[in-house]
């Protein structure tokens, strides 16, 4: 069978591939999709990628595929364990956060101001993969990046470091780092001045490194060698993908649940409204992962978050019951009973996410009395809400889980209206849409909308 390309999105516990064709033609095709189980532990995720390529011949019944192109993502090595240090932290240090988890870094420690001895040795204990080193608006404030360059020096460590502050250090920077172990990356300020983010540079460095450190999954740099162009971190293609509904139908927000984390993207301005008494500048597009909530690896902690008792009695089970179901819960529902156990680790992880990544009003009151204020990200504007991932796109219950959640916000949250259009990526193909974007954005959001129904 000839194809335009296969698109291979390799997870954390399991591998999709999906098969695509006619890309260059006004009507695109969805081909079809294998799956089977990332083989990380067995010493090479090739193992799994041929299982799933072995589903996807078997579901469309042919014996050989040959494609034009070869496209992957990935988050088979866990993300980048990444660290970040800045000046302020309501300024710099939030913005290289956005950056830092926009490109699919998760971050393990942030520090605001110079670095103190205790700090050091939480970094070393780390061990991250990179480090983001910020730091004043440009040409304002320019010591404690420079001392905090000289404090991370003398670790030693053998790792890519970037660079995203005030651009008058940028050369004292490079003479402090030139005889390192360090990688060093020097770009434009993350926060050049206030109220200004600039995050996009940052970004692709990440996303660039994140490449590099992909390999480290056993037998990924074989994929490397075959795939057509660069791998990129999963989340950063869900991210393309959401980027690319919002230039052609408007702001939107996707959820993207999955076994160990659950991710939410937006990708609006939010309303004048909201604008007019917002404290502090939040970047258009904006990613937040929450490494607590998944559905299968982490499912423990949702539990604990609902409480046993309650979720015992929402699935009409007494305590032993309960513990038989979770002890012998597999990463795909089957029964019944298994099936309502995750709509319900389902809704509470997106329930706790949304609000982690959305902003909200309060009130201040002094001499002039009560004033509003408006502090984090504003989705009041929000027109789409996209449900992606292992869990919504399976559970026969997506929708109506997502409607609760937004049913369900207080009045001083800025959470989307309850007249937001709800779509479910309906051939679990978002991610693989997000990397083929790059080279046929065309055919990405006709196969985008195609999935999605809108």
């Amino acid at each position: 069978m000839k194809i335009d390309a296969l698109v291979a999105e390799i997870g954390s516990t399991t591998t999709v591939i999906n098969a695509f064709h006619d890309l260059t033609c006004p009507c695109p095709k969805f081909i079809g999709q294998g799956q089977a189980p990332t083989s990380v532990l067995e010493g090479d995720v090739n193992i799994g990628l041929e299982n799933a390529l072995k589903d996807l011949k078997k579901s469309l019944g042919v014996s050989t595929i040959d494609s034009d192109a070869f496209f992957a993502t990935s988050s088979a090595a866990g993300g980048l364990r990444m660290t970040v240090h800045g000046l302020v932290y309501d300024m710099t240090v939030r913005a290289a956060k956005e950056a830092a988890l926009g490109a699919g870094a998760n971050i393990h420690f942030i520090t605001a101001g110079k670095l103190r001895r205790s700090d050091l040795k939480k970094i070393s204990a780390i061990h991250p993969n990179i480090i983001l080193l910020s730091g004043g608006v440009d040409y304002g404030e320019r010591d404690t990046a420079i001392e905090n360059a000289e404090r991370l020096l003398g670790l030693n460590l053998n790792l890519p470091l970037i660079y995203a502050g005030n651009i008058e250090n940028q050369e004292e920077i490079i003479e402090i780092f030139e005889e390192s172990n360090y990688e060093l990356h020097v770009t434009d300020n993350v926060y050049p001045k206030i109220d200004d983010l600039n995050i996009e540079p940052t970004r692709s460095i990440i996303q660039n490194v994140f490449e590099k450190h992909i390999t480290t999954a056993p037998g990924m740099e074989k994929v490397r060698s075959f795939v057509t162009s660069n791998i990129i971190p999963t989340p950063g293609a869900v991210m393309l993908a959401t980027k690319l509904i919002y230039d052609s139908f408007g702001d939107v927000l996707t959820f993207d649940v999955g076994g160990a984390t659950t991710d939410v993207h937006s990708v609006t301005c939010g309303s004048e409204e909201i604008n007019r008494i917002l404290i502090s500048p939040e970047p258009k597009a904006k990613r937040t992962v929450e490494g607590d909530l998944g559905v299968y690896v982490n499912m423990n902690n949702v539990i604990d978050l609902i409480g046993k008792e309650e979720l015992a009695s929402y699935l009409n089970m007494n305590s032993e019951e309960l513990n038989q179901l979770i002890e012998g819960y597999k990463a795909v529902p089957h029964t019944e009973n298994e099936l309502k156990f995750v709509n319900q680790l389902t809704e509470k992880a997106l329930s706790l996410a949304i609000r982690r990544h959305a902003g909200q009003v309060r009130y201040l009151y002094g001499g002039t009395g009560k004033r509003a204020v408006a502090e984090g990200k504003d989705l009041t504007n929000t027109k789409y809400i996209i449900g992606t991932g292992g869990a919504l796109t399976r559970l026969p219950d997506n929708k109506a889980i997502i409607d609760r959640v937004i049913k369900s916000k207080k009045e001083t949250e800025l959470l989307p209206h309850e007249d937001v259009k709800v779509l479910i990526d309906k051939h679990y193909i978002m991610a693989s849409l997000g990397v083929l974007s790059k080279k046929y954005p065309e055919a990405a959001l006709e196969l985008l909308r195609q999935s999605l129904e809108f």
